[in-house]
This record gives C-alpha cells, structure tokens and sequence, in this order.
C-alpha cells in the first residue's frame, strides 16, 4: 500500500511511513511499549497493541489520530484483523488468552483461552481460523472463529514466536526462537509437515503474495532467511542491520523508491512486485 505503520517501543508512538518516498510523515502518540500492528482490508483503521497499558490503540488512517483504545487482558502482544475487517484478534501474553475486538463498538466481544505465553497471531484468508503462537507451552493453538473456540492445538519447536498463513490458507508458518527453525503447519490435518533450520533467534515471518517463499527475521544473526514453498528450504540468506525483528505483516507492494535511511528496511525486492520491510531494534522483553 501507500502507508507502512512501524510501532516504537519505547518512544511509546507509531511512526507512519510514505512509501513512495520512503520518509516519515508523521508520528501518532499510543499507549506505552506499543508492539503489535494490524490494518484493517480497508486501510482505514490501525490497532496498536500497548504491551504495558494493557490497551489496543485504533487509529483513523485518514487523520492519524486515535479515535478509541480498547482495554485488553495483561500484556497485549500479537494482533491481527480478520478478512472481513469486523475482528481483530489480540494474544494476550500475560493473560494466557486471545481478546476478540468487535472493530463495530472497539469492544471486546469475547476471550479465548489459550496456551502459556501467546505471542504472535494470524487469521486464514477465510476468517474461519486464527493461529496463535504459544511461546510458554510450544504449542499453536487453532481457534475457530464460529465458536470462538481452540478446535486443535499443534506441537511446535521451541519457543514460538511469530505466526503466518500462505494466501491460499494451506499453510501456517511457525519461528521457533529457541530451536532456530521454522516449522510448517498443515492446515487440511493440523500437523507439522516440515521443519527448516534458520538463522539464529528467529523472530518475524511473512509470506509473499504468490505464496512461494517465506521471509524469516533472524533476530540473533542479523540477517533474513528467504524459505522456498515448494521444497521447504531456504534459497537465500539476506545481511540486514541490527537485531531484526520485523514482528506482524511485513511485505507489501514495492514502493517506488528503495533508499531507505531510517530503521526501517527495504529488501530490494521491486522486481518482484512487492517489498519487505525489516524493522530493526533491539530484542523486545515482556514485562515482569
């Protein structure tokens, strides 16, 4: 799109980045430790989750300001909208749990439980199913959006982290911090289906839009892993900057510029059709 949104987390704001020309427009004041970023299939909303306000921050696209802040469990992390742009799922890492926002009344319509320490979170293509990375107890936990209920829960590697789902919904992938490998969930059986070393502490996952490669955040050796879909082995390994982490959605339609002299950066990858944007900082710690 148009607009990148990269949560700072301990000026406690969102910085709102112009793609075309790669700069920072503004700046939009959250709650404190904002981590998590979603925006919504209309591009009209943004909802920050603050890891120590215990709060979701909804901000109006058009005039960059936070029009509601939704009270959440204790310590907010992952977020994510669901297709339809009525859901946003939040894991609640210090509350074992999964708050369910109705985008109508920014109220929390209902709470799932979940595993130990939930982290990162995406929903299907679908909206029939949301994924959530369990970094206390290994595990993802699938919940199905009908019932608001976990249908399945899947053994993973050690200490997961982030969470993503191919466009066509067949697969989930899975960083595993403590193990250095992602693992790939089938979603038809709920079943791991592969495990593919990385670099070292992965953090941040994404998907390209044809589905055929997956972009890893090696938060520890400073680079990223690009995993090829059809033989579930990385094909390339990219240097970036300092500890990258590159949590929630990352890839986007390549803007017209790659220069980029921020702590935001930009895998050349314009060819292609769209870009990668890493965010680069230190390793983010919940509180406690």
């Amino acid at each position: 799109g148009t607009r990148v949104y990269v949560a700072n987390f301990t000026p406690g704001n969102v910085s709102v980045i112009d793609t075309a020309t790669n700069t920072v427009t503004t700046t939009v004041p959250v709650g404190t430790s904002p981590i998590g970023v979603a925006v919504n299939p209309a591009g009209t909303r943004v909802y920050v989750t603050n890891q120590n306000s215990d709060n979701v921050s909804v901000i109006d696209t058009t005039t960059n300001t936070v029009v509601a802040t939704v009270a959440v469990g204790t310590v907010p992390w992952g977020v994510a909208v669901n297709p339809a742009g009525t859901r946003v799922y939040v894991a609640i890492n210090g509350s074992n749990s999964v708050s369910v926002i109705d985008t109508a009344t920014n109220t929390v319509a209902d709470t799932v439980a979940v595993g130990l320490s939930p982290v990162g979170v995406a929903v299907n293509p679908a909206g029939t199913r949301v994924y959530v990375a369990n970094n206390g107890t290994n595990s993802v936990s699938v919940i199905d959006t009908a019932t608001n209920t976990v249908a399945d829960t899947v053994a993973v590697g050690d200490r997961p982290y982030g969470v993503a789902v191919n466009p066509a919904g067949t697969r989930v992938y899975v960083t595993n911090n403590n193990s250095d490998n992602v693992s790939v969930i089938d979603t038809a059986t709920n079943t791991v289906v592969a495990t593919v070393p990385v670099g070292f502490t992965p953090f941040g996952v994404a998907v390209n839009p044809a589905g055929t490669r997956v972009y890893v955040a090696n938060n520890g050796s400073n680079n990223v892993s690009v995993i090829d879909t059809a033989t579930n082995t990385v094909a390339a390994t990219v240097a970036v900057g300092f500890s990258p982490e590159a949590f929630g959605l990352f890839i986007g339609p390549a803007p017209t510029s790659l220069d980029q002299a921020g702590i935001p950066y930009l895998l050349p990858a314009a060819a292609l059709g769209f870009a990668v944007l890493i965010v680069l900082g230190r390793l983010r710690r919940q509180r406690g």
